[in-house]
């Protein structure tokens, strides 16, 4: 399964939708995902990809890690794992 594939998977659980409801360009927001809901999904994220996220939950905006869209992201995601090669 592909990054892109895991990370909707995740998110469309996380926001009880079908995968293929989810999009490149769907927000958090946009997909009904509570900062709750955004939390688990980073905690999904980092058990299914083996990584550390650099997410503070209290400010999301002062982040190192950018998660306005799916597409950002699927990004963050590739630019960690690569980091950790």
């Amino acid at each position: 399964m592909s990054t892109k594939d895991q990370v909707i998977a995740i998110i469309a659980e996380q926001a009880v939708l079908d995968p293929s409801d989810v999009t490149m360009d769907s927000t958090p927001e946009s997909l009904g995902i509570d900062s709750l809901g955004l939390v688990e999904s980073i905690f999904a994220i980092e058990e299914a990809f083996d990584i550390s996220v650099p997410f503070n939950a209290n400010d999301p905006q002062a982040s190192d890690f950018d998660i306005s869209t799916v597409s950002s992201i699927i990004a963050g995601i590739e630019r960690l794992r690569a980091e950790q090669s």
